[in-house]
């Protein structure tokens, strides 16, 4: 070589080479691997190879079919996404049918406000087939937002409640609910709303506050000497004796029919001013106060049970009403006599049962009161407040008025108050045939995660009252039920009639029941029976599908669901709703394990809102960040609480994902050249360093499956940044580059460190991809050696190995260089610091090693 001739060393170097891009452009590359993915039919590539494997049942709760998503649906689609495919990675057969909620009031309004209201503008049954075309266009932009998401699933075959073979099944569960004595009819108070015209759910009801009149009044006494009498007060005081109760619903005096006393409290006959007042003993005082009077004197005591049907005068009507007894009674607040109108309200209702009361029934349906009733006729209930007030002054029985914020119950559509208001409605009673007892039973025997989810839907089932499952609504499945005209009785052959609806139902949908001929099926029966008019509360049709969906779907096997995954608002709306009916149908919880996770919210800690503006849109972080960066953000969160997202947070997301990608593409550049099938080293022939690297990603791959199998996400990226961090990205794969790079292209040194780079990658590829779905299979495509078309269809790497503990150079040595090159980093970054060294490479090093390291 002579003097002039320069050597280009470069291709003397093994330079790291891989096809695999250092850029995610996850925004641009996502869609087109979108569409490889279903060209390629990925979700039925990993049933087939699941086939025979044991199941895992993650039920899909149904969204509802009405709206754009926002990110509340995303965190709860991707959870779901995320298990079903560690679940596959785990082992398991985990199949994804996604479902929607598609009946109901949400999407009549919007019908309406399209077509206009059933039986005015448009036929009934044209009104139905516009709701079910409405729900189906809603259906589909949905869905392009989840599989946009790289959620997998049988997209091309969802169960949607108005399917027609899923609303055969739901009056089919409706029978076996009727078989097993848990319906009946009764006037009771539900909550109603105005605007909807229908009883509303207790997952319908949302508390806000509101002003209302607070006022206390009196019912003055039948009967004075009797009163006396009871208190043992004769010839005490002076003046009238009126019983006085606080209501902040004037609205309901007119349906008062009793005054309810709890039986063990003491009540006092009490001198207030030139009148005489009875009140519960413990309340005096603050009633007092809020009167505002300032000297009173007790005349009597008497407990509440000795003053059993003593009557008193109604305030403005003519007639009296007895003093009644119930434990809802409390003395919390008001005077601890509670006013009792069994039309407005359950504890009312219940104490009217036990002693006979009237229903009054002056309310209709729009919420005004009806002709009949004297003062107030065709006035609205919130209107009639004032109306009232004014004839307590008239009748000088209003004691105190003042106006008071307090929580208030609305309809969580109109966002409008709602009333209790009693109407003929069918009802699954919880006492009668036992299903409050067994349902609480049941929750015992379910794992609720996070825990404290037990304790929550418990408290829930313990306090509530029957479940009110009629609405009188067009777009539903319908009760398809006859009953007597005269004695309302339910036809003797109900359950075989059902069963006949149900077939007819399963070929033409609901629309077969509302165009049936009653005769067709009761023959000379038709002239005694009429058909029940009302639908099911959609959460009677999202609770079956237990039943609907579960077991009758063929990939689960007629196995019941593992897992409910929902938000933590479903302890009391489909938890509860699918608890109660498969509890009341199958004597049994539906599901296994119960997952709630919290809701979005601001990185302050504030709600989604417009008016703030810190409204995050899913579709706006996947088309700047990629929907593995979105997934990354789900899986990062502890979802078991408030879960914060804002655009910093998304950001540190992105940083976190590109660490991740930059290591793998480190692994991949660093096995170009490399055949596994030719090139791989046995692990006994191996350097110690990269059996080490191998048993490192071991130990890591144990942490990762065991939190990805107790859904500790947040937990996997926790160990998986560690691990590409700390152990490699700031130790091994530092360590490594001089041996690849330099030595001889297929030296021992190079083959044994690639072996390791390819055990690595085969295991870190299978980590992310229930996370980073779309990343996982870009690197899957660019690994080398023969393998499966999708890393999807593979279970967790089986071929990384452990350290003998008997070798000399075993874990516990290399944690101890672990612990002096850290030791020796902080040296040299002070050595740095303080401008006595430029670079690492220009310090010399004496290492003084005590015992323990020598």
């Amino acid at each position: 070589m002579s003097n002039n001739e320069t050597v280009d060393y470069k291709n003397t170097l093994n330079l790291p080479e891989t096809g695999f891009p250092m850029r995610g452009d996850l925004a641009k590359r996502e869609p087109d691997m979108l569409k490889n993915w279903y060209a390629k039919n990925v979700y039925q590539k990993i049933r087939q190879a699941s086939k025979g494997k044991k199941s895992f049942i993650l039920h899909d709760g149904p969204p509802y079919a009405n709206g754009a998503l926002h990110l509340g649906h995303a965190v709860n689609k991707i959870l779901k996404d995320i298990i079903i495919k560690s679940k596959t990675s785990l082992g398991y057969d985990s199949p994804y049918v996604p479902g929607w909620d598609c009946h109901g009031l949400p999407i009549e309004l919007k019908v309406e406000g399209l077509v206009g209201k059933p039986n005015e503008k448009i036929l009934a049954a044209e009104f139905r087939q516009a709701c079910r075309e409405y729900a189906k266009e809603q259906v589909e932009g949905q869905k392009a937002d989840f599989i946009r998401m790289g959620v997998f699933g049988d997209w091309d075959n969802p169960y949607l409640t108005m399917n027609f073979n899923t609303e055969a099944e739901i009056i089919r569960t409706l029978g076996r609910v009727i078989a097993n004595g848990h319906l009946y009819k009764g006037s009771k108070p539900v909550h109603w709303c105005l605007d909807c015209g229908s009883s509303l759910a207790e997952a319908e009801v949302e508390y806000e506050d509101r002003v209302s009149p607070s006022i206390y009044v009196r019912f003055p006494a039948k009967d004075s000497a009797e009163v006396q009498a009871k208190f043992n007060a004769q010839d005490k005081g002076k003046g009238p004796i009126s019983a006085v109760i606080w209501t902040t619903t004037p609205w309901t005096l007119p349906s008062n029919r009793a005054i309810s006393m709890h039986p063990e409290l003491d009540y006092q006959l009490v001198q207030f001013g030139d009148e005489r007042l009875v009140l519960a003993k413990d309340l005096v005082e603050s009633v007092q106060k809020a009167v505002g009077l300032e000297q009173v004197e007790v005349l009597g005591t008497a407990k509440g049970q000795d003053l059993e049907l003593i009557r008193f005068n109604h305030p403005f009507y003519d007639f009296n009403v007895p003093i009644v007894l119930g434990d809802h009674v409390t003395t919390d607040g008001g005077t601890g006599l509670v006013h009792t109108a069994p039309d407005h309200g359950l504890d009312d209702y219940i104490v009217s049962l036990r002693y006979k009361l009237d229903m009054a029934c002056l309310v209709d349906n729009g919420g005004k009161f009806v002709s009949t009733t004297p003062f107030f006729a065709g006035k609205g209930v919130f209107e009639a407040n004032e109306l009232v007030i004014e004839k307590l002054k008239e009748t000088a029985t209003l004691l105190k008025l003042e106006r008071i914020k307090h929580s208030y119950p609305h309809c969580w559509r109109h966002k409008t108050p709602i009333i209790f208001r009693a109407t003929p409605q069918w009802f699954i009673g919880m006492e009668t045939q036992g299903l409050r007892k067994q349902a609480l039973s049941e929750i015992k025997k379910v794992q609720w995660i996070p825990n404290w989810g037990e304790a929550r839907i418990d408290n829930m089932v313990a306090n509530r009252p029957d479940w009110c499952i009629s609405r009188q609504r067009t777009w539903g499945v319908p009760m398809t039920m006859f009953v007597h005209k005269e004695t309302e009785e339910l036809h003797p052959r109900t359950l075989e009639l059902l069963e006949e609806v149900a077939k007819r139902v399963e070929k033409a949908g609901i629309q077969a029941w509302w165009d049936l001929d009653s005769a067709e099926l009761l023959g000379a029966d038709a002239e005694c029976y009429r058909k029940v008019p009302d639908t099911l509360d959609v959460w009677f049709d999202s609770g079956s599908t237990y039943a609907s969906v579960v077991k009758c779907r063929p990939e689960f096997n007629g196995k019941e669901a593992d897992m409910y995954l929902e938000g933590s608002d479903q302890h009391r709306g489909w938890f509860m709703s699918s608890l109660m009916l498969s509890t009341a149908t199958e004597n049994k919880a539906p599901y296994n394990q119960v997952l709630t996770h919290g809701f979005t919210v601001d990185e302050k800690g504030r709600k989604m809102s417009k008016s703030l503006g810190n409204v995050i849109v899913p579709s706006e972080v996947w088309n700047k960040n990629g929907a593995d960066i979105l997934r990354l953000w789900v899986a990062s969160t502890d979802y078991t609480g408030e879960i914060a997202v804002s655009h910093n947070i998304l950001n540190r997301a992105a940083d976190s994902y590109r660490r991740i990608r930059n290591t793998a593409r480190f692994l991949l550049a660093n096995l170009n050249g490399f055949n596994p099938q030719r090139d791989m080293v046995k692990p006994e022939d191996m350097i110690s360093l990269d059996r080490w690297a191998v048993d490192c990603a071991l130990q890591v791959q144990n942490e990762i499956k065991d939190a990805y199998d107790n859904y500790q996400f947040h937990a996997v990226v926790q160990r998986l940044m560690r691990f590409c961090s700390v152990e490699m990205g700031s130790f091994y794969l530092d360590i490594i580059k001089d041996r690849q790079y330099t030595t001889k292209a297929d030296s021992l040194a190079r083959r044994s460190c690639q072996t390791a780079l390819w055990h690595i990658a085969e295991a870190l590829v299978r980590w992310i991809a229930p996370i980073l779905s779309f990343t996982a299979d870009e690197i899957w495509q660019h690994m080398p050696g023969e393998r499966s078309e999708f890393v999807f269809t593979e279970e967790f790497y089986s071929g990384l190995f452990a350290l003998d503990t008997n070798e000399e150079l075993n874990d516990q040595y290399w944690q101890q260089v672990l612990i002096v090159r850290d030791e020796i980093n902080r040296v040299l970054e002070q050595a740095r610091n303080d401008k006595i060294i430029g670079a690492a490479l220009e310090a010399e090093l004496t290492i003084y090693a005590n015992d323990v390291y020598a």
